[in-house]
Formats: structure tokens, sequence, C-alpha cells
């Protein structure tokens, strides 16, 4: 049985070519990237064929297990794993300047609703602060894209999770529509629902 299984309906199929025409041969760095949402991203960005890829998380463990799982799947692959919190605007700021990546895709989160209601602070500082510093970042580096990845709990949202993500795409939608403050980058935002398999789903 595999997980797919549970959905009820028919998978949505992909367009596979834009996904390439988006990611062939760009150098491209995924935030979160030891995550449950954020390994299956670089799994699927390494199908397409980056230039670089760089691996930022702030989990030692879970970034040396997406790491080594590239290393063996994808050794071809030029990639670089990178510690950091994105709470660490400098951290953040000095990674994007060094690599210059053309693609970001931002997953680092806290998104557990249960432990986000009962550490406020931390999962504000991770989803709203931790986010506005890496768009900045992309910004101040000319990084073509940021897509966040935020969650349907973003919508007229009920828990401080949800609200977390929301301030984050409204800082992030306000900066792609200002043609002053980041005239080269574009911010996309996506919104998953409960994602099957991920770490603490119901599955």
């Amino acid at each position: 049985i595999d997980v797919e299984d549970l959905l009820g309906r028919a998978q949505t199929p992909l367009d596979r070519n834009a996904m390439r025409q988006l990611i062939e041969d760009k150098k491209v760095l995924i935030t979160g990237a030891g995550g449950s949402i954020g390994s299956e991203l670089v799994r699927q960005v390494c199908g397409f064929a980056p230039r670089t890829l760089t691996l930022v998380d702030s989990s030692e463990y879970a970034l040396y297990t997406i790491d080594l799982e590239l290393s063996q799947k994808w050794p071809e692959l030029d990639r670089s794993a990178m510690i950091a919190d994105v709470r660490d605007r400098d951290r953040i700021d000095q990674i994007m300047q060094t690599v210059s990546p053309d693609l970001v895709f931002h997953a680092a989160a806290l998104k557990h609703v249960p432990l986000v209601e009962a550490n406020v602070c931390e999962g504000l500082a991770t989803n709203v602060i931790g986010t506005r510093n890496v768009a900045d970042a992309c910004v101040t580096a000319n990084v073509s894209a940021m897509v966040v990845v935020s969650t349907d709990k973003a919508i007229n949202p009920t828990n401080i999770m949800g609200a977390s993500k929301r301030l984050a795409e409204i800082y992030c939608q306000a900066l792609d529509l200002d043609s002053t403050s980041a005239p080269n980058t574009r911010f996309v935002t996506v919104r998953f629902g409960n994602v099957l398999g991920s770490t603490g789903s119901v599955v």
C-alpha cells in the first residue's frame, strides 16, 4: 500500500517541462532542506539538473542525512551543505552573497500547530523574522525568484502557526509588488495542505 492510495482521488499531474525550465542549469538554494518538505523539494530539484544546489538547515543531523542521500543518488551534482538558522540575518546574508543563487526555495519553518501555540515567540522568530531575513537577503543578492513554502492554515488563520505564515506571505507579497525595493526579484508563494507522509502527518 502506497501512502498516495489514501488520497481518494487521482494525483494531479505536474507540468514537468515548466519545472525543468525553472530549475535546469540554475543555482538553487533550499532552506529547511533537511525537513520533510524541504528534503522532498531537494529530491525533486535534483531530477531537473540544477547547476549547483545549496542545502541550508539548522539541524546538523537532518542536513547530514539529506546530503548523504544526495551523495549516493546524485554523486556528480555540485552541491554544498550549510548549517544556518534563518533567524540569523548575518549568516543568511553571508550565504546568499557567497552562493549568489538564481532560485531560492524557502521551506524552513516551525509548522506543528500545538508546538507553535506553546512556543509563540519561537514560531514568530522562525516563520516571520526568518522569512524576512531570507527575503531581504534574496533582494540584496539579486536572486531571480524566491518561492515561499506556506500552508493552507494561513487562510483566515485560527492559530499562531497559520498567522505567522500569513505574515510571512504578506511581507513577501509586498516586496513582489514593490519594484523599487526589489526590482530584480520575484516572490511566489505556494500553500501546502496536510502533506502525506511528512513529519507529524496523521499517516
